[in-house]
């Protein structure tokens, strides 16, 4: 399972998004992905989630938050649901 952060390089809640994906990502061993929806390919791979506001946080398949920073506590829960199959 990974964590995958979609952000745009001037996206001033970007930097607080990606530091609770990372350090959850860290807590249950998960990887962590940035997608750069700036770059062509990160503009497919948003497409692919239907992204289009920053920061937004997918958890698999599925994106949890669009435009917004979810608090630590949430992504954790989010996380802790999809590992014991809820």
């Amino acid at each position: 399972m990974e964590i995958k952060v979609f952000v745009m390089p001037k996206c001033p809640k970007c930097p607080l998004a990606k530091a609770i994906a990372r350090r959850v990502a860290e807590k249950y061993g998960l990887e962590y992905v940035e997608v750069d929806l700036s770059t062509p390919d990160g503009e497919i791979e948003g497409l692919m989630y239907n992204v289009v506001s920053t920061p937004s946080i997918a958890i698999g398949d599925d994106v949890i938050v669009r435009g917004d920073v979810l608090p630590e506590e949430v992504l954790e829960q989010e996380v802790l649901r999809r590992l014991r199959g809820d």
